[in-house]
C-alpha cells in the first residue's frame, strides 16, 4: 500500500498454508496469535530495556539535525522468539518538554511524559518529528510532553535494509503507460522478480523479521527504555495500522493514542484488497486537483473544466515520452510527482505551475520537481526496501500474476491515474521468497482500552475514509474527527484550527469528542503564478 510517510502537517505500507483466492484476487488470511516463544521474549527484551534506559547525547551528523535534539539508541533482538541472539539497535530522537506556557506568564506546565511518533510508510524515519515542537501549533503539546522519533527496524541507521543498488533504483526517464502492453507488463513481473530476489539475497534469514508485528514489539520495548509505564503515541498512515496492533496486543500499556490517517486494519484487506481500494480513491482525489486547476484556468492555463486539465496532462505525458525533459523527466517521473497532489493540497500550486510552464515551453520547474536526485536515491531505495518487506512479509499476496492482472486492468477502467504504478510498487511481494505471516484480528473490546483518537479527511486517498471508520468500529471507546471535504493525508497539527484542538484536547486533557465530531475543511490552496513554495513539516519523504 503506497502509504506516505505523513508529514505531520506543520501549518502545513511463520509459513503459512495459502487457501485459494477469493474473488478480489488476495488469498484469505486467518488471523494469527503471537506464539508463546515471541510473548516471552517481548517480556525479556523489554525487562532489559527498562533496567538499561537510553543514553541521549548529540544527533550523528547524519542525521542533520540542530543541537537541540538529542539522540540515543535502544536495542531489541531481531527475532523476539529468541531474545537472547542477534540484536540491532534503532535510532532515537527527543526533544524534552519545555514546560512553558504558549500563552505567556509564569504558570509551569506539568510534564506528561513522553510522546512517540511514527510517521508511517512503512519505511519512513520519525527522528525529525521533535523538532515539530518549534512551530505555532504543536507549542501546547511540546509543552507537556518530551516529543519523541525514532527510526523503526531497517529504516535510515536502524539495522538499514537495502534490496538493490541506490544508483540503479531511481534512474530515468521512466514510462508509465495507463493501459500497458502485455510486453511491457512482463518487463515489469521480470523487474518485480529482480527485486524480491535482490532483498532475500542481500537480507538473508534476517528478512522475515521486518514485520508489523515486530514493529508494534518494538514499540514496547522503547516505551520501557523510555521509563513510560504506559505509552502515549501518535501515528500516522501506516503508522495507525501499527499502533493498531500495539493496543491489540498490549491494551494495558495503552495511556493516549493518535491514529491520524487511519489504514483499514480489517485483515482481509491487508495488504492487496487496500491496495485495490487506495488506487480507487487516488482518482477521486486527482479529480479534486484537476477541478481547482479549472476553476484557476486564468492563473495556470490548463483549461477550464477538469477534463481540459486532463487532456493538458496527457499532452505532457505523449510530449515527454517523445523527449524526456532535461533528458531525465519521463512520463514516469511525470506520474510520480503527480501523484504528490493526491497526498497534499499545499502541492497543488507548485505542480499545476510545472505543468503550465512546461507546455508553454519552460521544461525548467517540472524537471526541478520530477527528476530523480542521486544524493536522495540511498533513502528512497532504503526506504522502499523497508516498505515491501513489511508488506510482504505481514500477510498473503496472491501469487499468481493472472489475479493481479485480471484486478487492476479492471480497475483501471475507472481508475486510470494510480493504478498500475501502484501495482508496480506492490508486485515484488508476489514473489517474496520469505515466510508469510498472518494478519492479527485488531480489534478491542469495551473498557479494554482508555479511549483513543481517530483523525481522518474524508477525501484522502493514500488511507481512504472507510479505514477511519473500520478502525473506530473495531476499537471500542474510540472517538473520530472528520475534516469534511478534504483530502490532506495526515491532518494533527495542520491549518485546521477544529482539528487541533480535538488532538489538544485529547492530548493534554484526556478528553474525546463523543463517538464522532466534524470539523469545516480547510481552506484550499491559493493559486500562485510562480508554484510558489511548497510548506515541509521536518519529517522522512514519502516512502515507495
Amino acid at each position: 500500500m503506497r502509504t506516505a510517510a505523513v508529514h505531520v502537517a506543520a501549518g502545513s505500507l511463520l509459513l503459512t498454508t495459502l487457501a485459494a483466492a477469493p474473488a478480489g484476487g488476495a488469498p484469505r488470511a486467518t488471523p494469527a496469535a503471537p506464539s508463546a516463544a515471541e510473548l516471552r521474549g517481548t517480556a525479556v527484551a523489554v525487562a532489559r530495556a527498562a533496567r538499561e534506559g537510553i543514553e541521549f547525547g548529540a544527533c550523528p551528523a547524519a542525521e542533520g539535525l540542530p543541537g537541540t535534539v538529542r539522540c540515543g539508541t535502544v536495542t531489541v533482538p531481531l527475532d523476539y522468539a529468541r531474545p537472547d541472539g542477534k540484536r540491532i539497535q534503532l535510532t532515537v530522537s527527543r526533544v524534552r518538554a519545555t514546560g512553558e506556557d504558549p500563552a505567556g506568564g509564569r504558570r509551569e506546565v506539568p510534564r506528561q511524559g513522553a510522546l512517540v511518533y511514527n510517521p508511517g510508510g512503512p519505511g519512513a524515519s520519525g527522528v525529525p518529528f521533535p523538532l515539530l515542537g518549534a512551530l505555532p501549533e504543536w507549542k501546547r503539546i511540546a509543552a507537556a510532553y518530551d516529543l519523541v522519533g525514532y527510526a523503526p527496524r531497517g529504516v535510515g541507521r536502524s539495522a538499514p535494509l537495502s534490496c538493490t543498488d541506490p544508483k540503479e533504483f531511481a534512474k530515468g526517464p521512466t514510462e508509465a503507460p495507463v493501459h500497458p502492453s502485455e510486453a511491457y507488463k512482463q518487463k515489469r513481473v521480470a523487474q518485480a522478480r529482480a527485486y524480491a530476489r535482490g532483498c532475500a539475497e542481500r537480507a538473508g534469514d534476517a528478512l522475515r523479521h521486518y514485520t508489523s508485528l515486530n514493529n508494534a514489539r518494538d514499540l514496547d520495548v522503547l516505551r520501557a527504555a523510555l521509563g513510560e509505564n504506559r505509552l502515549t503515541y501518535l501515528g500516522a498512515s501506516y503508522g495507525t495500522y501499527l499502533g493498531a496492533l500495539y493496543a491489540t496486543m498490549f491494551p494495558s500499556r495503552v495511556r493516549r493514542m493518535v491514529f491520524d490517517s487511519a489504514v483499514n486494519p480489517d485483515p482481509e484487506r491487508i495488504w492487496y484488497r487496500n491496495n485495490l481500494d487506495q488506487s480507487a480513491a487516488f482518482e477521486d482525489r486527482w479529480a479534486d486537483f484537476r477541478a481547482w486547476a479549472a476553476r484557476h484556468d486564468d492563473v495556470y492555463g490548463l483549461g477550464g473544466t477538469p477534463d481540459e486539465v486532463q487532456r493538458s496532462y496527457e499532452r505532457a505525458r505523449t510530449r515527454l515520452a517523445k523527449e524526456p525533459a532535461g533528458g531525465e523527466v519521463g512520463p514516469g517521473q511525470l506520474q510520480e510527482a503527480f501523484l504528490q497532489t493526491g497526498y497534499y493540497d499545499d502541492h497543488w500550486p507548485h505542480r499545476a505551475h510545472a505543468l503550465s510552464a512546461y507546455l508553454k515551453g519552460d521544461p525548467g520547474p517540472l524537471v526541478e520537481q520530477a527528476r530523480a536526485y542521486p544524493e536522495a536515491a540511498a533513502e528512497k531505495e532504503n526506504a522502499r526496501a523497508v516498505y515491501l518487506a513489511v508488506e510482504c512479509n505481514d500477510a498473503p499476496w496472491p501469487t499468481d500474476w493472472a489475479v493481479w492482472d485480471r484486478d487492476n486492468t479492471r480497475l483501471a477502467r475507472r481508475a486510470p491515474f494510480e493504478t498500475w504504478a501502484n501495482v508496480w510498487t506492490n508486485l515484488p511481494c508476489a514473489y517474496w521468497r520469505a515466510p508469510r505471516q498472518q494478519p492479527l484480528d485488531v480489534r478491542a473490546g469495551q473498557g479494554e482500552l482508555p479511549p483513543t483518537l481517530i483523525l481522518a479527511a474524508e477525501r484522502d486517498a493514500a488511507t481512504p475514509y472507510d479505514g477511519a471508520l473500520e478502525l473506530r468500529r473495531r476499537l471500542a471507546g474510540s472517538a473520530l474527527v472528520t475534516e469534511r471535504d478534504a483530502g490532506t493525508h495526515g491532518v494533527a497539527g495542520g491549518p485546521n484550527a477544529c482539528v487541533n484542538g480535538h488532538l489538544e484536547a485529547y492530548l493534554l486533557e484526556g478528553r474525546v469528542p463523543g463517538r464522532h465530531a466534524s470539523c469545516a475543511p480547510r481552506p484550499e490552496p491559493e493559486p500562485r503564478p510562480t508554484g510558489g513554495p511548497v510548506r515541509k513539516a521536518p519529517a522522512a519523504r514519502p516512502a515507495a
